[in-house]
């Protein structure tokens, strides 16, 4: 599997698969796996990026 998370950079939009409801998100940092994603809905997250796979948006 290739991971995508590794191309993630701050600026970026994102999708979380399984919650949907939080919206789209902006990548704020992509260190050592530990993704901080400040989401619409949701706010500040930070993500293990071992356990889930971000979507990015490539053309918003």
């Amino acid at each position: 599997m290739t991971d995508m998370n590794s191309i993630l950079e701050p600026g970026m939009l994102v999708l979380h698969p399984q919650r949907p409801d939080w919206g789209t998100g902006q990548v704020q940092s992509n260190i050592g796996g530990r993704i901080t994603v400040n989401f619409r809905e949701e706010g500040k997250v930070v993500i293990d990026g071992n356990r889930v796979e971000l979507i990015p948006l490539l053309d918003p």
